[in-house]
């Protein structure tokens, strides 16, 4: 069983307590960092300049607080892997991982991924392409 970092631990916790219970279920099974929950002004300000997001303070899921979003990048061998296949392949899981706990009614908002904005099971055509961003988003289905 893997087990997150003080850092990744402190990162999570600035979330919304769904997205807490789905990546404390993910990392049982799934190696993974929390790179980012809430974002300030200054650190929203910094990953638009880096163009890391499309909107400014305060329109990002990241500025709430608690934070209605988080970055979260899967563990490799190597560190973090940021290619297509694998976060594609991490994505697909958080995504199964989700849909269970949802299911259940453990959690109650749905998710959508910065690999497949629209939720059409199709990352093809995506155009900002962003895969380890994971929102929550209202209960209706999109």
């Amino acid at each position: 069983m893997y087990k997150f970092s003080k850092r990744s631990i402190q990162n999570l916790n600035t979330c919304h307590k769904d997205l807490r219970t789905l990546f404390n279920e993910v990392i049982k099974y799934y190696d993974c960092t929390i790179v980012c929950g809430h974002r300030n002004k200054e650190d929203q300000d910094k990953a638009y300049a880096e163009e890391k997001s499309q909107v400014r303070w305060p329109d990002s899921k990241h500025n709430k607080y608690p934070s209605m979003a988080v970055d979260v990048a899967p563990y490799e061998l190597n560190g973090i892997d940021w290619g297509k296949t694998q976060t594609s392949y991490f994505a697909g899981f958080v995504k199964g991982v989700h849909a269970l706990l949802y299911d259940q009614g453990i959690i109650t908002h749905r998710l959508r991924m910065g690999i497949d904005w629209d939720s059409d099971n199709d990352i093809n055509d995506t155009k900002f392409w962003d895969p380890c961003h994971f929102e929550l988003i209202s209960n209706k289905i999109i």
